[in-house]
């Protein structure tokens, strides 16, 4: 598939102590890799859909063909059938001591963009104690970039581990803005079901017979079964348009079994902020140059800015998504997911009504502007909730990196902020662990909340043309996205 994550790179960094070998792992697409057979390729992305990743040393290529191993078996294909190269290299890195025998393992496979590292938007990063390092977990309420949106996120924490009775996080900043989180604490949910998930409200729902699409296919009648469903390392993130004369929306169906007598049905979506979405944050509120400032104080201040913000996010659906339901009478709006990510793309679930179906099938449409959103996998589950035991648990300790007590400001939703300026400022929160309880499973939930301001030029000029038109025309937003991508592939087209 032409479309699916063209504007991401992977990244396996570990940081050490002091000086330290980074080895990253690029995806690059084929045509901006002028020699092949002088890279290090471990990997490769196929037009057909494929991620596949080499045996050590990685694959020779000879002419138009690539020669590799796959688990220890000979594998070939034509340079023609390759999408996306995964190039590895290696580089030397300095970085700050965190106070800890172990180092950072910042993600498995963390997702970052090869064009926009230094750019990108997000929020505070999270890293949870796996029990012997910490390991990227979170990125909460991404968006949010003023007070007047502060929001509630809820992050599930794969990697919490209890170290001799005690949770711990880790907090970080790793791009330039400052941060303000009001509220960190732990919802441990203790369940008997496979697994559990929550949705925006932070409502626990478990999940005991999620049931994969039986068919998704987009605009283009394109099978992106392959994309959707199952929730692994296969990302459907289209790039944004770069046709002027082209929708700049994708047109996706999703259609699920459905036993004749459901009601009510729990669609489980895991996707979120696509990385060129999250740079577009940036983007558009460059357009505003040095009136940034005025416009923070009006959306704080004034409730009616931010509710026109918010009907222009669902009418535009750049980081709020519409889901809707094929009804007797015609698609219905049931719900909506909240993008989240770019990094970390959680599951969210959103209760579905269903009664009115009649048939054997659910069918779901989504319609997101291309570049904005990135899709793992969609599941729906018909089963009635089964009780989940859950504990919320308060931070015992908070200090930041220079060993100031950070308690008091995330324990509440108040006044009280734990401020994060500077790229590179952390702190460590620790939670007294609960004791595990037979016969159950346990899944951690970080419940943040909080804010952020970008870190943008003060002598920048206003663009207030584009911005009005941004704000006026539909999916002007999303056609303004296509034209900054197709500016960059220009910058950085492969000579």
């Amino acid at each position: 598939m032409r479309r699916t994550i063209s504007v991401v790179a992977g990244l396996v960094l570990i940081i050490q102590m002091s000086s330290c070998t980074v080895k990253k792992t690029t995806r690059v697409d084929a045509p901006q890799v002028a020699n092949p057979a002088s890279e290090m390729i471990v990997g490769i992305t196929t037009k057909a859909g494929e991620d596949l990743q080499f045996d050590p040393p990685g694959a020779l290529v000879r002419g138009r063909m690539l020669d590799a191993n796959i688990s220890k078996k000979p594998y070939q294909i034509s340079i023609d059938e390759v999408q996306r190269f995964w190039i590895e290299r290696e580089e030397t890195s300095t970085v700050r001591t965190v106070g800890l025998v172990a180092g950072i393992v910042v993600g498995t496979l963390v997702v970052v963009a090869i064009i926009i590292a230094a750019t990108k938007e997000s929020c505070p990063f999270i890293y949870s104690w796996d029990g012997s390092k910490y390991v990227f977990d979170g990125e909460p309420f991404g968006g949010a970039i003023t007070r007047g949106l502060e929001r509630d996120d809820y992050s599930e924490l794969d990697q919490l581990r209890p170290d001799n009775g005690v949770y711990r996080l880790l907090i970080r900043n790793e791009v330039p803005e400052t941060q303000f989180t009001n509220l960190m604490e732990l919802v441990v949910a203790d369940h008997k079901s496979d697994r559990v998930a929550m949705d925006d409200t932070g409502k626990v729902h478990t999940l005991t017979s999620v049931r994969a699409p039986i068919t998704a296919v987009d605009e283009t009648g394109r099978n992106l079964l392959g994309w959707l469903a199952h929730k692994d390392k296969r990302i459907l993130e289209t790039e944004p348009e770069t046709d002027l004369s082209a929708n700049v929306r994708q047109d996706i169906r999703i259609t699920f079994q459905k036993p004749l007598a459901a009601t009510r049905a729990k669609l489980v979506v895991n996707g979120g902020t696509s990385l060129w979405g999250s740079y577009m944050i940036k983007a558009i509120s460059a357009l505003r140059g040095a009136d940034m400032e005025s416009w923070y104080s009006s959306m704080d201040s004034d409730p009616s800015s931010t509710a026109a913000l918010a009907a222009w996010n669902r009418r535009e659906e750049l980081f709020e998504l519409k889901i809707f339901v094929d009804e007797p009478t015609g698609w219905v709006q049931e719900g909506s997911v909240w993008g989240g990510g770019p990094f970390v793309l959680e599951d969210r679930v959103i209760e579905l009504d269903v009664s009115r179906l009649k048939g054997r099938e659910l069918d779901i449409r989504i319609q997101p502007p291309k570049g904005f959103w990135a899709f793992n996998s969609f599941g729906v589950d018909y089963d009635s909730d089964e009780p989940a035991d859950l504990q919320i648990l308060h931070p015992i300790e908070a200090r930041d990196s220079s060993g100031r007590d950070r308690l008091q400001e995330i324990k509440a939703v108040d006044d009280l902020y734990y401020d994060m300026p500077n790229v590179g400022d952390q702190g460590t929160i620790s939670f007294k662990a609960p004791g595990e309880k037979p016969g159950m499973k346990r899944t951690v939930f970080l419940h943040s909340r909080g804010y952020y301001h970008l870190h943008m030029d003060p002598r920048a000029v206003a663009d207030l043309r584009t911005l009005n038109s941004l704000l006026i025309t539909p999916d002007a937003a999303a056609r303004f996205a296509g034209l900054q991508f197709a500016a960059w592939q220009r910058e950085h087209r492969a000579p």
